[in-house]
């Protein structure tokens, strides 16, 4: 089976979207089968191209025994509602031309977060005859409203009109929580067509591993109960919350590491200045293979979203990581994902943007040894239920399924 992935985030990046796209085909290689990516030039979140690459019209390689095709698109940082759209629908185009010399493809994925990459998916599926797979990773246009960037009542009507198309003409929508599904169902999506493979971990790569000393010390974190964030720094994020919560743990040895890059990077390095906060400390992107020596520094992870009600229905993928490193989560993000965290025993919930309960989490499992202990070994066990192989193979049998069908 030839599949033909289409994705605007793709590894060197190292966010959620490109690490789950790499990890899922590079198992299907493994398992017989030809992947084509179509991607974009390398440059999220700073919206500068990877050295290495050019943002050319047409670039090939090969990773993993994955075909990797990279088209033109117009780039801008992970800031600017316009320009992110010009950016989204440049890719979009790009990629339904360069579709046009991908050969024998036997069916099509397009991913989410925003959709235009899945309305290149469809326009390919319609022209080459073959089915195409909507694989749903966050409700838009709805998270763009619940972050306020978007006011205009007919242009959002116009994208929820244009989703639910996407989603009816699917062979299959894969979603990553149950939630979208309970919400895609109620909007009167044919539940018989949507499955639910969530995010996972690689855990041949994120495992437990002793404190990186170099960095330690290069950090300044001698002797430090070390809370950390490492993902994007977003409008959704709501990481003003942890700065609220260095600020009252000001004298203690308790020290926040924020690591990653985002549209209120720059916004969170100048208010912690302005606080003369000096238990927090900023790292910009790194190469995924240096991720794990970052995670091995901290002794809980830190997950947070605003408090809205549509973040209710996501799942962070840190989540995972997290539980592979072995790390106890303290999770600021209600619902389906905090529930998880309670089944698995991975760490303790707290409400989002609650600087007082956050701070309170962080000072029961520094003073508490045993139970921080206890948290890391079911960590470790819960993460053996999200391992990416056993759920990219999962993801496969759907997609044979449906390929058998046509």
């Amino acid at each position: 089976m030839h599949i033909l992935f289409l994705t605007d985030n793709f590894p060197p990046e190292v966010n959620a979207p490109a690490s789950r796209t790499f990890e899922h085909c590079r198992e299907w290689v493994k398992a017989g089968h030809k992947v084509t990516v179509v991607t974009c030039a390398p440059n999220f979140p700073k919206g500068k191209v990877f050295d290495g690459y050019r943002n050319r019209l047409w670039q090939r390689e090969t990773m993993e025994g994955i075909e990797v095709v990279r088209v033109w698109s117009y780039i801008t940082a992970n800031e600017g509602f316009i320009r992110r759209i010009l950016d989204y629908q440049s890719y979009m185009a790009s990629a339904i031309l360069a579709c046009l010399f991908v050969r024998k493809v036997d069916l099509i994925i397009g991913t989410s977060p925003q959709f235009f990459t899945a309305c290149a998916a469809y326009v390919v599926s319609r022209y080459k005859f073959r089915p195409y797979i909507f694989e749903l990773r966050d409700l838009w246009p709805e998270s763009i409203k619940a972050v306020g960037a978007m006011t205009n009542e007919r242009a959002i009507a116009f994208l929820e009109w244009l989703e639910l198309f996407l989603y009816r003409k699917s062979a299959r929508v894969i979603s990553v929580t149950r939630s979208f599904k309970e919400i895609l169902v109620r909007r009167g999506i044919d539940a018989s067509k949507i499955e639910v493979i969530t995010n996972g971990v690689d855990i041949s790569q994120f495992k437990p591993r002793a404190k990186d000393v170099a960095l330690t010390a290069q950090l300044g974190l001698e002797g430090k109960f070390v809370a950390g964030y490492i993902g994007t720094h977003g409008m959704a994020h709501g990481l003003e919350t942890l700065l609220e919560a260095a600020d009252q743990l000001r004298g203690t040895d308790i020290v926040f590491l924020f690591l990653g890059d985002g549209a209120r990077k720059q916004a969170l390095r100048d208010q912690a200045a302005s606080m003369k906060l000096e238990n927090v400390r900023f790292v910009d992107s790194v190469p995924k293979a240096d991720v794990p020596r970052y995670w091995s520094l901290l002794d809980v992870s830190v997950i947070h979203l605003k408090k809205t009600e549509l973040f209710t229905t996501v799942i962070p993928s840190k989540l995972f990581e997290s539980m592979g490193m072995g790390l106890p989560v303290l999770h600021g993000v209600a619902g389906e994902s905090a529930d998880i965290v309670r089944d698995e025993h991975a760490g303790i919930p707290f409400e989002p943007e609650n600087a007082g309960q956050l701070v309170a989490a962080l000072r029961r499992l520094k003073n508490d040894p045993a139970e921080l202990a206890s948290f890391r070994e079911a960590c470790l066990k819960g993460a053996q239920n999200y391992d990416r192989t056993n759920l990219a193979m999962k993801m496969l049998r759907i997609l044979e399924g449906v390929h058998a069908k046509r």
